[in-house]
C-alpha cells in the first residue's frame, strides 16, 4: 500500500515539475491527471476488494466441503454404534464448529483488509490533491516572478 502512496505522490510530482518547466497554464492538465489517478486509485481499491472478498469465498467453499465430508464421517461412524463411534463424532461435530470459526473469521479479515485498503487510497488522494495544489501554486508563482523579471528587463532596455 506504501508503494502506491509513493507511486501518487511521485506521479503529481511529475506533472507540476512538467507544468513548472513547459511554463504551460497546466490547470487542464494537472486536472485531466489528478481525475485519471483517482479513477486508477479507485479500481485499484475495488480490485483489492473484489480480491479479497474472492478469497474469503473461497475460504468458506473450502471448508463447507470439509464440513460436508465431516458430517458424512460422523454419520458414518453414528451408524457403526460403537461408543468409539461416538467419541469420534463428538470429536468432528467439534472440528466442524472450529472450521465454520474459522471461515467467519476469514470473512471478517476480508472486508477489514477491503476497508483498509480503501481508507488508504482516500488518503492518497487527498495528498494527491494537496500536491497538485502546492505544484500550481508554485507554478503559479514561478510565472509571476518570470513576468516580473522581463518587465523589469525590458524597462531597462527601453
Amino acid at each position: 500500500m506504501k508503494n502506491i502512496l509513493v507511486l501518487i505522490v511521485i506521479a503529481a510530482l511529475a506533472v507540476g515539475a512538467y507544468v513548472f518547466f513547459t511554463g504551460s497554464e497546466g490547470g487542464d492538465t494537472l486536472d485531466g491527471a489528478m481525475d485519471k489517478m483517482s479513477e486508477a486509485a479507485g479500481d485499484a481499491v475495488d480490485a483489492a476488494k473484489d480480491a479479497g472478498s474472492a478469497a474469503a469465498d473461497m475460504a468458506g467453499d473450502a471448508v463447507d466441503g470439509a464440513k460436508d465430508m465431516a458430517g458424512d464421517a460422523v454419520d458414518a461412524a453414528k451408524d457403526a454404534g460403537s461408543a468409539a463411534a461416538d467419541m469420534a463424532g463428538d470429536a468432528v461435530d467439534g472440528a466442524k464448529d472450529m472450521a465454520g470459526d474459522a471461515v467467519d473469521a476469514a470473512k471478517d479479515a476480508g472486508s477489514a483488509a477491503a476497508d483498509m485498503a480503501g481508507d488508504a487510497m482516500d488518503s492518497a488522494k487527498e495528498m494527491a490533491g494537496d500536491t497538485v495544489d502546492a505544484a500550481k501554486e508554485a507554478a503559479g508563482d514561478a510565472a509571476d516572478d518570470a513576468k516580473a523579471k522581463a518587465d523589469e528587463m525590458a524597462k531597462d532596455a527601453g
